[in-house]
């Protein structure tokens, strides 16, 4: 996967720390096992309740683009069935995510356990416009669900020098936007086309 799919032709991700921990990250462990057979595909798969993991490329470009380094503080919204938390924390980030459905929210702590990084990755029930507040600042931000326009909750949660990066649009057409945050201010440009699925409101708590 990691050599066909995300260092191959066409696609050039060759930050060893990337590609080490896509290789570390048991995909299949993620995905119900009717889907086993497709885990290495680089595809979006569904996981339930509308939802879907992210194509291992996607994962490998947005850790790319975030520039992790060892203990950074990271947000991510949108949990779903945990992959990309562990991905992250096999970059040595610590990790807070938040999952409005509780059902996956559930499954997302126990997929990530098993995994072996309970110890680096929060997961909690919630609505991720409103970050999480008590744990700000954070060196980056990632969400994996598309928002028409950024929460400002978000921007405010961000440290100064940090990086964010989330799906920005509506279902017809979203860019991947890259914000960065210096003096204050978050600047923002886009960097990929992709699709995902929307980012809902609620709350709750596992």
């Amino acid at each position: 996967m990691v050599e066909e799919q995300i260092a191959g032709p066409g696609r050039g991700i060759r930050e060893p720390s990337v590609l080490a921990a896509m290789r570390a990250v048991a995909r299949h462990r993620f995905v119900p096992a009717e889907f086993h057979h497709e885990a290495y595909a680089d595809t979006p798969l569904p996981i339930g309740w509308g939802q879907t993991i992210s194509q291992p490329f996607i994962v490998a470009f947005v850790c790319w683009q975030l520039r992790i380094e060892r203990g950074m503080r990271v947000l991510e919204i949108g949990t779903g069935c945990g992959y990309q938390a562990a991905v992250l924390a096999a970059l040595d980030a610590e990790v807070w995510s938040i999952e409005i459905v509780e059902p996956l929210a559930r499954a997302a702590a126990y997929n990530v356990e098993a995994a072996g990084y309970a110890g680096r990755v929060r997961i909690r029930c919630g609505d991720g416009r409103a970050g999480w507040p008590e744990a700000a600042p954070f060196d980056r931000i990632v969400a994996a669900c598309a928002t028409p326009e950024i929460p400002p909750a978000l921007c405010d949660q961000l440290a100064d020098g940090g990086r964010m990066i989330l799906p920005v649009g509506d279902s017809d057409r979203q860019n991947l936007v890259l914000v960065e945050k210096a003096d204050g201010v978050c600047g923002e440009r886009s960097i990929l086309p992709v699709r995902f699925v929307p980012m809902t409101g609620g709350s709750g708590a596992v």
